[in-house]
């Protein structure tokens, strides 16, 4: 079983050590796992200031995997916060850095945090989830220095339980830029720990993916704390087995690799 989104003490919003994460996944089979810690910036709140000294992270993460290779596979990957007037910014430290795979998630819209429901302010649900994906296509548009994007319903963690209906057609035009440049999206587990109903994207959105022509899907708990490490990975499996995906992606140096979800559901 692989887990390919996670967070530790190199996240603001994350105290636990990155070996107390690994020691959990172990404990809970995961076969390989991915640090995927934040770097978001401009995160339009003072209290967490989302990035990393990047030589630290290498160091640590390079410790560990030696510490524990004969137990799991350890990959450095990070997730960014993406924002329209970062993209460049993005883009170089991309570059800079040799990572395994790169989560791409939109976190603010218009400058402000999706939990501060700025968003939804003097606008119709429909409107709001409008604004978001708009900014995601415009962002995705620009940008390709990634692997997969992140929680791509993100937006309904936020909306306390409305949701818009109408977001569809532009979601179709994100994943026709995303599908045809080599890029997946991801089955994020934390919905079901947040009161939502199911993973995130909901199925329906991963039926969307999969009828646009999208194969490339990983699956990650976005855990910040050990005991959520490995939370429904099998089920997400199972989800994606049954609308019809026949492989889960992993990723070396940002290239995937491809394993069947039948061999792993046995």
């Amino acid at each position: 079983m692989f887990d390919y989104h996670m967070h530790t003490a190199f996240s603001a919003d994350c105290k636990i050590p990155p070996e107390e994460m690994v020691r959990a996944a172990i404990k809970r089979e995961i076969t390989e796992l991915c640090f995927t810690d934040h770097v978001d910036y401009d995160y339009p709140d003072e209290n967490f200031i989302f990035e990393f000294d990047q030589q630290d992270y290498r160091e640590e993460i390079a410790k560990i995997q030696d510490r524990y290779a004969s137990d799991i596979k350890l990959k450095r990957g990070v997730e960014i916060g993406l924002q329209p007037h970062l993209l460049d910014r993005y883009t170089t430290f991309i570059q800079e850095e040799a990572f395994d795979f790169v989560i791409c998630s939109l976190h603010t819209v218009e400058k402000q945090g999706l939990h501060a429901g700025t968003v939804f302010e003097n606008r119709t649900i429909d409107e709001s989830f409008d604004a978001y994906y708009q900014e995601l296509l415009r962002c995705i548009k620009n940008f390709d220095a990634y692997s997969v994007l992140g929680h791509v319903d993100l937006i309904k963690r936020y909306s306390k339980n409305a949701a818009s209906t109408n977001f569809h057609e532009c979601l179709s035009q994100i994943f026709n830029e995303v599908i045809p440049k080599g890029k997946g999206i991801e089955i994020n587990t934390s919905g079901v720990r947040y009161g939502m109903p199911t993973a995130m994207p909901s199925p329906d959105i991963l039926q969307l993916y999969k009828d646009c022509g999208g194969e490339i899907l990983t699956i990650g708990s976005d855990a910040h704390r050990p005991s959520d490490v490995g939370f429904q990975i099998r089920e997400s499996l199972q989800l994606a087995s049954s609308i019809g995906f026949k492989f889960v992606a992993t990723y070396e140096v940002e290239e995937p690799e491809f394993h069947l979800i039948e061999t792993l559901l046995r």
